[in-house]
């Protein structure tokens, strides 16, 4: 068992305010995994004093972008070596299966490289040509950084999600309080250990564990500048809000329900290997995840027949098994909220069509839900309306095209979505149609270099390559 009673302050290993550890508890057996230290909010403004004076004072911002390139190209080097680790001490707090946190490891690099790219082309400094060639004046446009950062992430994919912030921030030259879930805090604490080794400088980063209540006071702080949040729509507007009253800056990646439309050419047996990722991935316990399937009335039961197969096979168990597909919800109340909406969706009269409430047998000492898939479900059903965050599927019929696209539209989220079909070109058509920040063609990734971020209510800004580094910049006009 690890025991950490330390918070990495400003790059130094520090007693917190409460020296009162946490025990960081396995989602498969409720066994206690380490014991760590917790910030509060005294904590919150130590982190963010050092973060202001490493910013007002420090050489971080005055470093040449170059030279900051070279520290976040040796942190991601670092994690590479580290990957294996990392994926097992994930796979051991979040309850994500190991092959899913083995699996992203490379995707960790490339999202890294994206930014240390677009780092590398950036225009840090551009000087432009007056219109009026006889004006007595030229103009230098800067791109500065933002300031004091508070990076604020959840638990489902801690490291992608803290790489989002972390390394375009630093690339930008700003200073950084991460704010990490409680149940990520042994992983998290890895990356403070890199990030150390990588050479940043003191001052620059803290990452902190910290509740619900002391997250709100780093937000509320007067000496922060942007606030980057990756959750729920809910803690998003709370956010906005606390943040338009001092008018910081704010980056928001929130919550989905993205829909991913069959086509009725399309090749069903690909697609239904393809939808057990898109659909399942990390436990269910993703933004992206595509959970509204939207089939062709005229292929509708052969498709709810295929789709029966994928999810009553999926395997369930010890996220170490190697052929364990989905492992526990992170925590207990998240295991009851999957369990709350599967009886939702049999009240509101959705057909059952495999899975239910039922804890998996032999698995009770976990926080394990059924995998489940519904079909008849309409649109304005709660489980197709609300984002579940779990294995839970809905199939949902309709007339045509158009038809097809009205219901992906008729959501509140627009964070991502997808289409299958035979024709690409006609698939991606289609996909111009949706109203969503990212849309997936036959199961392709998201890739890491274009811009990454929602619709409507689930969010504000974009995150990944050029577009994501520039967010943690400001515009600064020199006229000569």
């Amino acid at each position: 068992m690890i025991t950490n009673d330390k918070l990495f302050l400003g790059g130094v290993w520090t007693a917190p305010s409460d020296p009162e550890l946490m025990d960081v508890v396995s989602p498969h057996d409720q066994s206690v995994l380490g014991r760590v230290a917790q910030a509060r909010p005294a904590d919150i403004d130590r982190a963010v004093a050092i973060a202001r004076d490493a910013f007002d004072n420090g050489p971080w911002p005055r470093t040449p972008p170059a030279e900051r390139i070279a520290v976040l190209r040796r942190y991601n080097e670092l994690r590479e070596k580290r990957a294996e680790e990392i994926a097992r001490v994930t796979a051991e707090e979040n309850g994500s299966a190991l092959w899913f946190c083995r699996a992203g490891q490379p995707g960790l690099t490339r999202q890294a490289n994206s930014f240390l790219k677009a780092a590398e082309e950036f225009g840090w400094k551009e000087t432009l040509t007056p219109s009026d060639p006889s004006a007595p004046f030229r103009s230098v446009v800067r791109r500065t950084p933002v300031g004091v950062v508070a990076a604020i992430i959840p638990w489902n994919s801690p490291f992608s999600a803290a790489n989002a912030k972390i390394i375009p921030a630093l690339l930008a030259g700003n200073t950084v309080v991460l704010k990490v879930s409680p149940e990520n805090t042994l992983a998290m604490n890895i990356l403070a250990e890199l990030v150390t080794e990588a050479g940043v400088p003191a001052g620059v980063l803290s990452v902190l564990p910290a509740d619900r209540e002391t997250s709100e006071h780093l937000v509320r702080h007067p000496d922060i500048d942007k606030i980057a949040f990756t959750g729920s729509t809910r803690a998003g507007r709370r956010i906005a809000s606390l943040a338009g009253e001092q008018l910081k800056r704010v980056s928001l990646e929130l919550g989905g329900k993205s829909a991913v439309i069959l086509l009725p050419d399309t090749d069903l047996a690909a697609a239904v290997r393809g939808l057990k990722f898109g659909t399942m991935l990390n436990n269910g316990e993703s933004c992206i995840a595509q959970t509204r399937i939207l089939v062709p009335r005229s292929r509708h039961g052969e498709v709810v027949d295929a789709l029966r197969d994928m999810v009553a096979t999926a395997v369930v168990g010890d996220p170490l098994d190697p052929s364990t597909f989905i492992g526990p919800m992170v925590r207990a109340d998240q295991q009851q909220r999957v369990r709350d909406y599967i009886d939702l969706g049999v009240a509101e009269g959705a057909t059952l069509v495999t899975g239910g409430a039922q804890i998996p047998a032999g698995l009770e000492k976990g926080y394990y839900v059924t995998p489940t898939l519904f079909s008849d479900v309409d649109n304005d059903m709660t489980i197709a309306r609300e984002e579940i965050f779990g294995p839970v599927l809905s199939a949902i019929a309709y007339d045509d095209e158009d038809d097809a696209v009205r219901i992906a539209n008729d959501s509140e989220y627009g964070l991502s979505g997808g289409v299958w079909s035979a024709d690409p070109a006609h698939a991606l058509d289609v996909a111009r149609r949706i109203r969503t920040g990212t849309v997936t063609i036959n199961g392709a990734p998201i890739g890491f270099d274009g811009p990454f971020g929602g619709f409507k209510t689930s969010g504000i800004g974009r995150e990944y390559g050029a577009v994501g580094l520039g967010q943690y910049t400001e515009y600064q006009t020199v006229t000569l």
